[in-house]
């Protein structure tokens, strides 16, 4: 009876044991990625000196505040413009791509999935196929494209070659295919035009994925880093990350990298605030487009 009763113990030691390896597992992956985040906005608050003494404070310093206006009102010395104009760029950029995109996908996806013309099939899967062919592809000729347009420098040769996606395309044609075709034909009897129903009828039953590639865009758009390089010059259409990447060059001058920190922090801010808020339209969004 006893040995039994010492085998039940044991065994059910075993299981709580096991049942805590997924929550170790889970904390361990929390660690690794909230480290460096919490490495950056530590160095943020401390002066360059301190920064680069070996080895560095790992708590709160007493610079917070003065690091980040300094970041956001003047920026560094090697640069001479304000986190605040980078940051104003960024969104402006990642704003226009993201509704840009979902303007041009979904009058695309209408066209293709409401719409019965010649080459139907082919004009999708035209745009579809895009989606084969790297960045590095088409950069250079869109380039000259947006240069002799004199589009250089300017929010619109930031936009417009980054506004069409193939990826959007196919994800509202999915969620139009879903829709019943008898639908259409009941508004069609009603005497709607087809503005009509896609105003009153469709895109209100598009709301989630809308808000799904929404997120998908805009982070896109804030991640962009090849085409900001190269074609801004001036550093008043300096985006976040092409302004980082400046702070950081410079033989002349020494780094100020309280500086760099805190401008990275504020890079990361607009898509965490963006992913969290929007995290419930996300995944209904992206679970309707599947069905």
């Amino acid at each position: 009876m006893k040995e039994q009763q010492r085998i039940n113990k044991t065994a059910h030691r075993a299981k709580i044991i096991r049942s805590f390896y997924p929550h170790i597992i889970l904390w361990i992956g929390i660690a690794i990625i909230i480290f460096p985040i919490y490495f950056i906005f530590s160095a943020s608050s401390h002066t360059n000196a301190d920064i680069q003494a070996a080895p560095m404070p790992l708590g709160i310093g007493s610079h917070l505040i003065e690091n980040y206006r300094q970041a956001l009102l003047h920026g560094t010395q090697n640069m001479g413009t304000p986190v605040s104009t980078m940051l104003k760029n960024s969104l402006i950029m990642a704003l226009g791509i993201s509704i840009g995109k979902i303007i041009i996908s979904l009058m695309a996806a209408f066209a293709i999935v409401f719409f019965d013309f010649p080459l139907r099939g082919f004009c999708f899967w035209s745009i579809f196929i895009t989606l084969m062919l790297p960045v590095e592809v088409r950069i250079m000729p869109t380039y000259k494209v947006v240069a002799d347009l004199g589009l250089l420098n300017s929010y619109a040769g930031l936009i417009l070659p980054m506004i069409v996606s193939a990826t959007a395309v196919f994800l509202f044609r999915q969620f139009f295919m879903s829709v019943p075709r008898e639908i259409a034909e009941a508004s069609q009897i009603d005497g709607a035009t087809p503005m009509q129903f896609f105003r009153h009828i469709l895109a209100p039953m598009t709301r989630t994925p809308i808000a799904s590639m929404f997120v998908i865009q805009f982070i896109y758009g804030w991640n962009q880093y090849l085409w900001p390089l190269l074609i801004t010059t001036k550093p008043e259409f300096y985006t976040l990350l092409i302004g980082i990447n400046r702070m950081m060059s410079g033989a002349d001058v020494q780094i100020e990298w309280q500086i760099v920190m805190a401008t990275t922090m504020l890079a990361m801010l607009p898509p965490v605030i963006v992913v969290v808020l929007m995290q419930k339209q996300f995944i209904s969004g992206m679970t309707e487009t599947e069905k």
